[in-house]
């Protein structure tokens, strides 16, 4: 029987070179993926697990073909990198809150009234002084003549710290009115006058000294214009 004889003149068919080419692809993209992660095996010492440095002091390895899954980094080889988490920033601090808007200053009154001078001791009645500084008033401000002009009046009565609370508030109450009660008779309508009565809450001056406590015995009196 004779031995096959090889036929110089086979070629392979273009399926069989197609196949040949698709396999060593596969194994050579499988062999890059096994060595992706894979490090130089070192060898290490079985009682301790140090490393096994040669002579010269190198790092020992088991052989050129051999790799190990994890890097030794004592014998320089680099750790795999680890992503970071990197911490969200922090929210931005919150605005200070807009300063609260101070109230408008109270306008002086147009005309304070002393109690020593204008009314009598510990009475509501205006004297003929109080009443002639209220008709100057009027005057300048052109309120006379039925009250042509005025938009609105306030009084408010004063008085010093001597006395109850409670007493004060009502002699305040009735100098207020009896101010009121003038500025009817010289045709203001009453219903442009406020009146109020502030008893001692409002001092201008000290209540420990005899001239401060004259200057708080007072009736104060706005004159709004229209």
């Amino acid at each position: 029987m004779k031995p096959l004889e090889h036929d110089k003149n086979y070629k392979p068919t273009a399926l069989i070179q197609s196949l040949v080419l698709m396999i060593f692809a596969m194994a050579f993209s499988s062999a890059a993926t096994a060595l992706e992660d894979s490090y130089p095996a070192i060898v290490h010492s079985v009682g301790s697990g140090t490393v096994v440095h040669n002579n010269y002091g190198e790092c020992w390895g088991t052989g050129a073909n051999d790799v190990s899954s994890q890097p030794t980094t004592e014998c320089g080889q680099e750790a795999p990198v680890v992503a970071r988490t990197v911490a969200p920033m922090p929210p931005p601090p919150a605005p200070a809150p807009a300063p609260t808007p101070k109230p408008a200053p109270v306008a002086a009154p147009d005309i304070t009234l002393s109690a020593d001078a204008l009314f009598d001791f510990d009475k509501s009645v205006l004297k003929p002084e109080g009443k002639t500084a209220i008709d100057n008033e009027l005057k300048r401000t052109k309120f006379e003549g039925g009250g042509i002009g005025v938009s609105s009046i306030k009084v408010v009565g004063n008085t010093d710290s001597i006395g109850t609370a409670e007493y004060n508030q009502g002699l305040s109450e009735r100098r207020a009115d009896a101010v009121k009660a003038y500025l009817v008779s010289k045709g203001v309508p009453a219903n442009k006058i406020h009146t109020e009565g502030h008893g001692l809450r409002d001092p201008v001056a000290s209540n420990k000294t005899k001239e401060g406590r004259a200057k708080n015995r007072r009736a104060d009196v706005w004159f709004g214009k229209e």
